[in-house]
């Protein structure tokens, strides 16, 4: 009896793992809130301490940053706040710890195959809409890597923001890698395809039923990033800032199309920065790329516009750690003149 007992809890033991790693696991379990109580005390803090958030109705889409919520909720905030869209696709980064574990890829989207996601609380389900982009898109144009999404923290960041809103969220999560300009306009163009296929067919509206959203955060500025152009002071941190929020404002200022989208990013960025070290935000690529990619689809789907405003910027020196302790609240990097890191949050409304 005691071997059949042993037997049956083995057999229990190894169903249960195999489940549990059907469900893509959480990175960071510290900077990000992973229970709905916790993230019930952020929003609480929020609505009294920040000004009322615009109305997003309408938004099909937004740009959200992805570092800690102790440092960055007060810019999540007014993006998410009225976001009640039943599916979102995510562009994220492919950070540079990502890619030295699965070997740099360049020029394609990471995809996965998790059934589901961990969530707030729970799990969040997969949106058709991947296993689609798997079939019709080329096969040069992405891979399928579960260890590259395990690894990359930027597409989990905004989960809990999107959950917490709508339980109900399905998600399709696109990580985006290092390409030049030329790559990014083909690949985007029949990702872009695609999404306004899937749009069409399933007559979803953008910003009810479905947002696109890219995860980016700005500069990051200090030694430890071998990143020190105007030195570690106050008053290099304030010329740091003042480019950041440059940058960022005019990256989704008014109507955006492709033409556009180029012309702004090499101006602000630098006309090299795809192919150079010449830029240190995480969203190097995966802003022009989501960017591209969301204009292209939203035209293709519905002959609708893109015009953007910015949202609010902040960083993780300025205005320092919300005050909020216990379990579920940590920061993950330090903060001073001499180690830093910009966001920014901003929409997109259809034109």
């Amino acid at each position: 009896m005691k071997k059949t007992v042993f037997l049956v809890g083995a057999i229990c033991a190894v169903a249960l793992t195999a489940r549990a790693q059907d469900v893509r696991p959480v990175r960071d379990d510290v900077g990000f809130c992973w229970q709905r109580p916790q993230m019930e005390r952020l929003m609480a803090l929020l609505a009294a301490t920040e000004p009322p958030a615009p109305g997003m109705n309408g938004a099909v889409a937004g740009i959200s940053p992805h570092d800690d919520y102790l440092y960055a909720a007060r810019v999540y905030y007014p993006l998410f706040k009225g976001l009640r869209a039943k599916e979102a696709v995510i562009f994220g980064v492919t950070h540079g710890t990502v890619r030295k574990e699965i070997g740099d890829p360049k020029g394609v989207l990471i995809l996965d195959e998790y059934p589901a996601w961990t969530g707030l609380g729970g799990t969040v389900a997969i949106s058709p809409l991947r296993e689609r982009i798997k079939a019709e898109l080329g096969g040069d144009d992405f891979i399928v890597s579960n260890k590259a999404h395990s690894l990359e923290h930027s597409i989990e960041a905004l989960v809990p923001w999107l959950q917490y809103f709508n339980p109900e969220i399905r998600i399709t999560p696109i990580m985006v890698t290092a390409m030049p300009w030329e790559r990014m306009e083909e690949l985007s163009g029949r990702l872009a395809a695609i999404l306004a296929g899937y749009v069409q067919e399933n007559r979803l509206l953008p910003g009810r039923d479905i947002v696109f959203l890219v995860s980016a955060d700005a500069n990051h500025y200090g030694g430890d990033f071998a990143n020190v152009p105007y030195g570690e002071d106050e008053a290099a941190h304030a010329r740091g800032i003042a480019e950041d929020r440059r940058i960022a404002a005019g990256l989704v200022a008014g109507t955006l199309d492709d033409a556009r989208i180029r012309r702004l990013t090499g101006e602000l960025w630098g006309a090299t920065y795809l192919e150079t070290g010449g830029s240190y935000w995480c969203g190097k690529y995966d802003i022009p790329f989501g960017l591209l990619a969301i204009a292209k689809a939203l035209r293709g789907a519905a002959g609708l516009g893109l015009k953007g405003r910015l949202l609010r910027y902040a960083d993780t020196y300025s205005e320092g750690v919300l005050p909020l302790k216990k379990p579920g609240f940590g920061i993950t990097a330090p903060f001073s003149p001499k180690h830093w890191v910009g966001f920014f949050s901003a929409r997109f409304d259809p034109e």
